[in-house]
């Protein structure tokens, strides 16, 4: 999917915008039209990312931090003229049993996980509100947000947070033109992925190639998610295709989740 002229003439923003499917968020949406502005804890990589797409810029973004969010909100906002689509990307995974759980992976998961999108989504309601001016948001749950997944307990809590905060916060802000959905990938190849592959493979006792096959015959479609697949369903949730959806936790897991 190409989605050229989709949003032409929007601006975005894309948080964990330098890898990943971050990545492939913000280069859907500016082949489809949009300027937009790629933040990343890692600023080089979001500055690698943003060097590739037309009209882009990047910014160092930590989205734990309310202060620095709303810095680079306002900063973007009056480099573009404005702002129309919010992409919550940002995100991390640990992986453990819950009995050997440290407090410290609960809360780095559920601080850049679920806490960043309450803070980027915040941020970007607030600007609109303020303007009189409707946008969208798209938020990036998982799979994970809607079953929850042994050694990823507390990953899966943080998701099912962004999908239930995703439904309320749709309901507050529909009145104002404001539509908020999420989108739940699968087994998406990815860096963080290799990271937990190998992790998963010496919790389970299993190869890395063992995982990696489980990974696909779990997936009905039978094959590991690309980060594109999830990208176009961001860009989909983006444009005024989903004019009428706000509040849908969207699968795009080829199948593995079907409700």
């Amino acid at each position: 999917m190409t989605g050229s002229g989709l949003l032409t003439g929007r601006r975005a923003l894309v948080t964990g915008g330098g890898a990943g499917i971050g990545r492939a968020i913000a280069a859907a949406l500016a082949r489809a039209g949009a300027r937009v502005a790629v933040t990343d804890l890692d600023e080089a990589a979001a500055a690698a990312a943003a060097g590739e797409l037309d009209g882009s810029m990047a910014i160092r973004l930590d989205v734990t931090s309310a202060e620095e969010t709303a810095r680079v909100f306002d900063r973007v906002i009056a480099e573009f003229g404005g702002l129309d689509v919010v992409s919550a990307n940002a995100g991390i995974s640990t992986m453990n049993s819950v009995i050997d759980l440290s407090e410290a992976e609960w809360d780095a998961n559920m601080n850049v996980n679920a806490k960043g999108v309450f803070l980027t989504d915040q941020a970007a309601v607030r600007r609109w509100l303020a303007a009189g001016s409707p946008g969208v948001i798209v938020n990036t749950a998982s799979l994970a947000g809607k079953i929850g997944a042994p050694l990823l307990a507390h990953y899966s809590a943080s998701k099912f947070a962004v999908v239930g905060f995703t439904q309320a916060l749709a309901r507050e802000v529909a009145g104002q033109g404001i539509r908020v959905n999420c989108v739940c990938p699968g087994f998406v190849r990815t860096g963080m992925q290799e990271r937990e592959i190998v992790w998963e493979a010496r919790l389970r006792g299993m190869t890395p190639d063992a995982v990696s096959a489980d990974y696909v015959t779990q997936t009905p479609l039978g094959r590991i998610e690309e980060p594109e697949d999830v990208a176009d369903v961001v860009l989909f949730l983006a444009s005024d295709l989903s004019r009428f959806l706000t509040g849908e936790a969207i699968n795009a897991s080829g199948g593995v989740r079907m409700d």
